[in-house]
C-alpha cells in the first residue's frame, strides 16, 4: 500500500501528482525543479543555485517521510545542458556522502518545467 508524502518545507505540487510516495520501505519523489517551496518560482541565478535547491526539495521530502539523503539509493538528473553537469555535479555532491554516493543516472533534455535548468528525482530507503 502507497502513502503520500506532503511537506511546506518543498514545493506544493504543480499538477495531479504527489511530492513523493512511500511503498513499502521505499520513497520515490516526483522530479523536484528549483522552486522556492514559499514563493512557488524558480530560485535566481544559475545551475548551481538551481541545484542547490532541487536537491533541497527533496532533502525536506525524505525528512518528512523520515528518512534521509544518506538514505537514497538512486537518483535521476534532467538537465537542459550538459555543459552544465560539471557545475551541477559540484552541488550534488555536497547532499551525499563521499562513499555511499547513491546510483544516478544524467539526461541531457530539450526543455524542464518552467524552463528549469535541472530537475532531480530519488528512490531511497525509509
Amino acid at each position: 500500500m502507497k502513502k503520500a508524502i506532503a511537506t511546506k518545507k518543498a514545493p506544493a505540487a504543480i499538477g495531479p501528482y504527489a511530492q513523493g510516495n512511500i511503498f513499502g520501505n521505499l520513497i520515490f519523489t516526483s522530479g523536484q525543479i528549483p522552486l522556492d517551496p514559499e514563493t512557488g518560482a524558480i530560485v535566481a541565478g544559475g545551475i548551481e543555485e538551481q541545484a542547490k535547491q532541487s536537491l533541497s526539495n527533496i532533502k525536506a521530502i525524505l525528512e518528512e517521510a523520515g528518512s534521509s539523503m544518506d538514505k537514497v539509493i538512486k537518483t535521476t538528473v534532467f538537465i537542459k545542458n550538459m555543459d552544465d553537469f560539471a557545475a551541477m555535479n559540484a552541488v550534488y555532491g555536497s547532499f551525499f556522502t563521499e562513499g555511499a554516493y547513491p546510483s544516478r543516472s544524467a539526461v541531457e533534455v530539450a526543455r524542464l518545467p518552467k524552463d528549469a535548468l535541472v530537475e532531480i528525482e530519488v528512490i531511497a530507503e525509509l
